[in-house]
């Protein structure tokens, strides 16, 4: 288990309020003890969980808000993004913080009746044993709001992620159906915590800063891919990213466009503009936009933002590239060598080729087990 700096400020912060209030500041130490003790036990109890589901874990980043796991293996990767396997995973945090609030509240009522355990100020240098109780319950709490990524927004996300891919299977579509959702998902997350950093500092809640800086932080922890790193490192992005694709022009129309889509599988494509890439267009929003307003030209239709890769790019980059702000998928990311593209990868193929890979290996591994055993 690793700390994250935001747990450093957290205990300044404790020991300037013990001070301020006129305690020692040990006692400001002790609460951070208490915040920390109370995101260690949750975390144990989600290891647990990750090791029933047979998912490897390197290591956890602690937060004030939670911990951010990273897997050993592009398999407990796989493994962690199943439904069960997520709905489960998001539960242990808030249930386990909870029981371990409510066992010690009912300790401290045991070796002390007389403590107020609803009286003001539920977390403060002033009140420990109060303080023992409300930060689990606040922890639960916390991971029960749909902000990525906490525990319910995770669950939430995926969900988005999953009606998402089921509309577009129905439709024939691309990576673009179903985007308002996850727009707004990823919005509601930030809005989260912006809003409780407000109310933090008009209220002089300090908790509430705390809060909201470690949903921001652990957003963009993910998202730089800081604590993803995994065996799958030795993948690069060569090794995963479709080499075979269609181009569309930028100054094509949406005629032309749907005509060449109709002979290709590919869902997303690069948009060029001579021999530089420009933006990206999915098959179905071509479709929608020429029978929303006819005929036109793709440049007026095409997403303008993309992110890129190099091939030599380890899988945790491309990752970092598939999942934008907020675990918003990007639709399709090119891969460039320079300045001329020399591949693309999006969501849909990082996974069917990851899955390959996954497989190739295993079989690789138990060839070299049989060999072993046979040698023996």
């Amino acid at each position: 288990m690793r700390l994250h700096w935001l747990f450093v400020v957290l205990l300044l912060l404790s020991m300037m309020w013990a001070a301020v209030l006129g305690r020692p500041m040990s006692r400001g130490l002790a609460l951070w003890v208490i915040v920390l003790m109370s995101v260690v036990v949750r975390e144990c109890a989600r290891a647990i969980a990750a090791a029933w589901f047979s998912i490897s874990l390197r290591s956890v980043l602690l937060l004030p808000t939670g911990g951010i796991l990273s897997f050993k293996s592009a398999e407990s990767v796989r493994r962690m993004g199943e439904p069960k396997t997520q709905r489960v995973m998001a539960l242990v945090g808030p249930l386990t913080s909870l029981l371990f609030g409510l066992t010690m509240a009912g300790f401290v009522l045991t070796v002390s009746p007389g403590v107020n355990l609803f009286g003001f100020r539920w977390v403060s240098p002033d009140h420990l044993l109060r303080a023992l109780v409300w930060v689990n319950v606040i922890l639960a709490a916390v991971n029960l709001l749909p902000a990525w990524p906490l525990d319910a927004g995770r669950v939430v996300q995926g969900e988005i992620m999953r009606s998402r891919t089921a509309v577009e299977g129905l439709r024939g579509g691309t990576g673009m159906a179903g985007f308002d959702g996850m727009k707004l998902f990823a919005r509601l997350g930030p809005a989260i915590a912006l809003g409780m950093i407000s109310f933090g500092i008009v209220s002089t809640n300090w908790w509430a800063i705390v809060i909201g800086l470690g949903v921001l932080l652990g957003a963009q922890v993910e998202r730089s891919g800081a604590v993803l790193a995994t065996d799958a490192d030795t993948v690069r992005v060569k090794d995963v990213m479709l080499t075979e694709y269609s181009i569309i022009s930028a100054s094509a129309t949406l005629e032309d466009a749907v005509e060449q889509a109709r002979h290709t599988l590919q869902d997303v494509f690069p948009v060029v503009r001579a021999s530089n890439m420009v933006g990206t267009v999915g098959r179905q929003d071509i479709m929608d936009a020429l029978a929303a307003t006819g005929n036109g030209y793709v440049q007026g239709i095409m997403a303008r933002s993309f992110e890129s890769a190099e091939p030599e790019d380890s899988l945790t980059v491309a990752l970092g590239r598939i999942t934008g702000k907020a675990g918003v998928s990007a639709t399709l990311v090119p891969v460039v060598r320079g300045e001329r593209v020399v591949g693309i990868l999006t969501p849909q193929n990082l996974q069917r080729s990851m899955g390959m890979l996954i497989r190739s290996s295993s079989a690789r591994l138990r060839a070299s087990q049989t060999k072993e055993d046979e040698s023996e």
